[in-house]
C-alpha cells in the first residue's frame, strides 16, 4: 500500500437485508489520516456501511478495498490479518463486563498469544495512560466505571494493536457535553500524535465541527452528500438541510467560517 492508496474505497455498494434495500450504489473514498464523519437519520444504514467498510459484513454487491485489499477478493485469514491492523469503538464502550479494565484492554493481546505477561503489563499501562486513566484503574470493573471511563477504556482496546484505522460508533453518545468534548480534544490529540485514519458514526454536531476533515450524510439509502463540512451543510436534500439548519445547528456553526 503506497502514500497515496485509499485507506478505504467503496464502489458501487449496494447493501439487501432480505428484501429491506439499505444502500444503493455508495461509492466513497478516504485518505490516510482523514477523518470522517457518517451522519444519518436513525436506521439508515450507518453502522452497516462501517462494518462493511472493516470487513465484519459483506455488501450485496460492489467493491470494498481496506487498506489497499478488495475484501472480496482475499482469504479468511488475510481480512482477519487486516482487521487487526485496525481498532474498533462499539457503541456504548461494549466492555466484557466480567472482566476488569485490565484483562478487557488486553484482551486481544492475549488472543494474539505472541507477547508474553510482563510486555502486555507495560502495553496496557501504556494505553490507558494515553487516554488518561491511572494504573489504579487497571483494577476496576466496567460496572465501577462512570460513563466517561467507559468510553476511555473502550477507546484503550481499541489503540491496544497500534492501529492505522479507527472505526467509532457513537463515540461521545451517552456523555454530557463536558465530557464529550473532553473526549473530542482526546481523539484529537491522539490523532494527531499517532496519524491514524477515523470513521465514525455520530448524530453529534460538536464532534462534525471539532474533528471531522469529511462528512459524509446517507440519505435515501445513497450518499446525498460526501466532502467538506461546508459542503454537507449547502446540501439540499431534506434530511440534510434539517440536521445542518436546525436551532442547535446553527449555534454550533455559528462561527464556522
Amino acid at each position: 500500500m503506497t502514500q497515496a492508496t485509499p485507506v478505504i474505497q467503496m464502489d458501487h455498494v449496494w447493501t439487501y437485508l432480505g428484501q429491506h434495500l439499505v444502500h444503493k450504489d455508495i461509492s466513497l473514498s478516504l485518505g490516510r489520516g482523514e477523518i470522517l464523519g457518517l451522519v444519518g437519520a436513525s436506521g439508515c444504514g450507518k453502522t452497516v456501511l462501517m462494518r462493511e467498510m472493516v470487513g465484519i459484513q459483506r455488501p450485496t454487491k460492489g467493491t470494498v478495498k481496506l487498506l489497499g485489499e478488495d475484501l472480496n477478493a482475499i482469504s479468511a485469514v488475510q481480512q482477519q490479518q487486516l482487521r487487526n491492523r485496525c481498532g474498533v469503538l462499539f457503541q456504548g464502550g461494549a466492555l466484557f463486563s466480567a472482566l476488569s479494565v485490565f484483562d478487557n484492554v488486553a484482551f486481544k493481546l492475549r488472543e494474539l498469544k505472541v507477547l508474553d505477561e510482563v510486555l502486555i503489563e507495560r502495553l496496557v499501562a501504556m494505553k490507558l495512560s494515553m487516554v488518561g486513566l491511572s494504573a489504579t484503574s487497571a483494577k476496576l470493573m466496567p460496572s465501577e466505571l462512570s460513563g466517561g471511563m467507559v468510553k476511555r477504556v473502550a477507546l484503550a482496546r481499541a489503540l491496544i494493536m497500534e492501529p492505522e484505522v479507527l472505526f467509532l460508533d457513537e463515540p461521545t453518545s451517552g456523555l454530557d457535553p463536558v465530557l464529550s468534548e473532553d473526549f473530542i480534544n482526546l481523539l484529537s490529540e491522539l490523532h494527531i500524535e499517532l496519524g491514524f485514519t477515523i470513521v465514525m458514526v455520530t448524530h453529534d454536531l460538536d464532534s462534525l465541527r471539532d474533528l471531522c476533515t469529511k462528512v459524509g450524510v446517507l440519505a435515501e439509502q445513497k450518499l446525498v452528500a460526501y466532502g467538506s463540512l461546508d459542503e454537507a451543510i449547502d446540501c439540499e436534500q431534506p434530511f440534510a438541510r434539517e440536521f445542518f439548519h436546525g436551532k442547535r445547528a446553527q449555534r454550533v456553526f455559528l462561527n464556522l467560517n
